[in-house]
């Protein structure tokens, strides 16, 4: 009896632009997705630099915490 393993369908990744948090420190390249913030305007979790607001084009992910609203 022949089983197909590793037969899945692959799903089609989905790509937005995501509004996003970069650090702005020159040594730093840390970034957060804006809807897993943890503060309206964060600072970085990395260096504790200031971040700006940009965009991305990532992959669709949902943030399904309480805590991000």
């Amino acid at each position: 009896m022949a089983m197909g393993f590793g037969r899945k369908n692959m799903e089609e990744i989905k790509v937005e632009e995501v509004k996003v948090w970069e650090c702005t420190s020159e040594s730093c390249n840390c970034w957060v997705r804006d809807n897993f913030k943890s503060s309206q305007v964060p600072i970085c979790p990395i260096c504790k630099s200031e971040m700006k607001e940009t965009t991305k084009e990532l992959q669709v992910v949902n943030n399904n915490s309480i805590f991000s609203k």
